[in-house]
C-alpha cells in the first residue's frame, strides 16, 4: 500500500508522560547531534532510566567526543550539549503508530559505579566495547500517534 492508496491517517499529540512511556517500550532510536557544525544521526540503543535517555557508546566515536568533549577540563562542571533522540514504531503497511523527539542536554556518565550500572541496564546492540555512556535529560519532550482518520468524504460516523 502506498502513501496515494493508503487510507486517510490523523494525528493526535501526545502528552510528556505518554511519550516517555512509549519511549521505554522501544529499544532502538535514533540520536541526532552537532558535528562539525552539521547535523549528525546515529541509529542507536537506549535505555530510559530516572526519566533520562541512556546511550551507551564505545570510543572513538562521534557521540563519545561529543560527550568527552562537554566534560570541563579540570572541573567536575559539565558544559551543556544539546542533542535530540528520536524513536517510533510506525508500521510500513498501513503507517500508522507513533514518533516521540526528545531534545536536551547530553552530559557523559563518567562516575565508575553509574557507568557498571548503565553497562547492567544496556546491552550493546551489536558486537563490540562499549565503553562509554551518555544521559540525555529530556527538557523538550513531544509525541505524535497516527490513528486512523475518516475517509473523504466523511462518512456519518466520523
Amino acid at each position: 500500500m502506498s502513501d496515494t492508496t493508503a487510507p486517510p491517517r490523523r494525528r493526535i499529540e501526545l502528552t510528556r508522560a505518554e511519550s516517555l512511556r512509549l519511549l521505554r517500550t522501544v529499544s532502538l532510536g535514533r540520536v541526532v547531534f552537532t558535528r562539525r557544525a552539521l547535523p549528525a544521526i546515529r541509529p542507536v540503543n537506549h535505555v530510559v532510566d530516572g526519566g533520562h535517555i541512556v546511550i551507551r557508546t564505545h570510543e572513538g566515536t562521534a557521540l563519545a567526543g561529543l560527550a568527552a568533549t562537554a566534560q570541563q577540563p579540570g572541573t567536575a562542571a559539565v558544559r551543556r550539549v544539546v542533542v535530540a533522540y528520536e524513536a517510533d514504531a510506525i508500521d510500513p503497511v498501513t503507517h500508522l503508530g507513533w514518533s516521540v523527539v526528545v531534545t536536551g542536554y547530553c552530559m557523559p556518565v563518567t562516575d565508575p559505579d553509574e557507568l557498571a550500572r548503565c553497562a547492567a541496564l544496556l546491552k550493546p546492540w551489536w558486537d563490540g566495547r562499549m565503553d562509554y555512556a551518555v544521559r540525555i535529560r529530556p527538557t523538550l519532550v513531544t509525541g505524535v500517534r497516527l490513528v486512523p482518520g475518516c475517509p473523504h468524504p466523511p462518512a456519518p460516523a466520523c
